[in-house]
């Protein structure tokens, strides 16, 4: 059965307990990391998913508290002897900024590094990003200050579904993601340019008919408000949870 943990909760200011926002999906067979704030090494080993079991990585967008991890990563992966393929998903916009960056660390020099193929994927709702034995992945295009998208998890297994909406102001693409979802991890950096308050966070769920709601990529540290759940559940009409750390759903 598949499984998704999350492995930082917080908005673009990390705090102690509250990494910047990033996840891991894993399957029997397939694990899918989504974002790459930090160097995940070490969290993924924390919950022993070794770098040679990540098969794939989807980079929501090219802020960097989303992918500043990345090169690091790859990095750590190289000097650790990996062989295996990675597989890198994300829009063009996404894609070709990472590439630059990469570039200039000159990977192209690091020798027998890892094949990296990356995927590009359409500015359009419900593109599908990859589809096993376990699970199904789909992205839509979301309304940010950049191009970027969230998405739509659905286990084969289990039929559950849990839909992340990234970095957004509220928008129907988000609404439609999380059509009928068991789980919606919804942004609540606040009412503002490209992001949602709790309060709207609540209410799109409630439109998208959601069975549950967990607020992530929220403020955190001295900036964290003890109302936000409650602000989300005044619209939702049902109760919500704050996600954190190391948070685990069995899908």
């Amino acid at each position: 059965m598949a499984k998704l943990t999350i492995l930082g909760s917080s908005y673009a200011i990390p705090a102690e307990k509250h990494q910047n926002t990033h996840m891991v999906l894993q399957g029997a067979n397939h694990t899918v990391l989504i974002d790459c704030s930090i160097n995940p090494l070490l969290r993924l080993r924390s919950i022993g998913v070794d770098h040679t079991r990540v098969s794939d990585l989807i980079l929501t967008h090219f802020h960097p508290d989303h992918v500043s991890g990345v090169a690091s990563y790859l990095m750590n992966m190289w000097l650790l002897g990996r062989s295996q393929p990675l597989q890198i998903y994300g829009l063009e916009h996404t894609l070709v900024r990472v590439q630059k960056m990469m570039d200039s660390y000159d990977w192209d020099t690091w020798p027998n590094l890892f094949p990296v193929h990356f995927h590009t994927l359409p500015e359009i709702e419900l593109t599908p990003v990859l589809s096993n034995t376990e699970f199904r992945i789909y992205s839509s295009p979301v309304k940010h200050i950049v191009p970027t998208i969230g998405l739509r998890i659905e286990s084969v297994a289990s039929q559950k579904v849990l839909a992340y909406s990234c970095d957004t102001e509220p928008c129907v693409a988000v609404e439609n993601l999380a059509r009928d979802a068991d789980f919606l991890l919804h942004e609540a950096s606040g009412a503002s340019f490209g992001h949602t308050s709790a309060a709207q966070a609540g209410s799109l769920a409630q439109k998208a008919n959601v069975h549950a709601v967990f607020l992530i990529h929220y403020p955190t540290g001295e900036l964290f408000s003890e109302r936000i759940t409650e602000e989300a559940a005044s619209t939702f009409g049902k109760p919500v949870i704050l996600a954190t750390d190391m948070m685990e759903f069995e899908l």
